[in-house]
């Protein structure tokens, strides 16, 4: 069986080597890679990624906001989930790697 996810195959060592950094800070920007590297795929996985935890972000934000009487205790655990996945992210773009996120979906919005 075939995976049908494109990000699923590595990208090449020339393409992975040339866009690390940009692929890294992408995780704080998402959009610089749409800006700076489009036609790589090893940056637009990772924008996708950032992208994908931006709005796992908001998702959180909006549920935490509705239940306002547990917030204080749950944000702080959101907050220190949300550093540890960008560190997981940062991390996986400096060593060259395609690899998802821990329990993120397997979507692809940004081609």
């Amino acid at each position: 069986m075939q995976d049908q996810n494109p990000y699923n195959r590595q990208s090449d060592a020339q393409d992975v080597e040339q866009n690390k950094t940009i692929a890294a800070v992408s995780y704080i920007l998402f959009f610089l890679p749409l800006l700076a590297a489009r036609n790589s795929r090893f940056a637009m996985y990772h924008a996708n990624q950032a992208l994908l935890l931006l709005l796992g972000v908001i998702a959180g934000n909006i549920i935490l906001g509705i239940f306002w009487f547990v917030s204080w205790l749950l944000y702080p655990i959101f907050a220190v989930a949300v550093i540890v996945y960008l560190i997981f992210g940062i991390m996986n773009a400096v060593n060259g790697k395609m690899q998802p996120l821990p329990f993120m979906p397997n979507i692809e919005i940004l081609k």
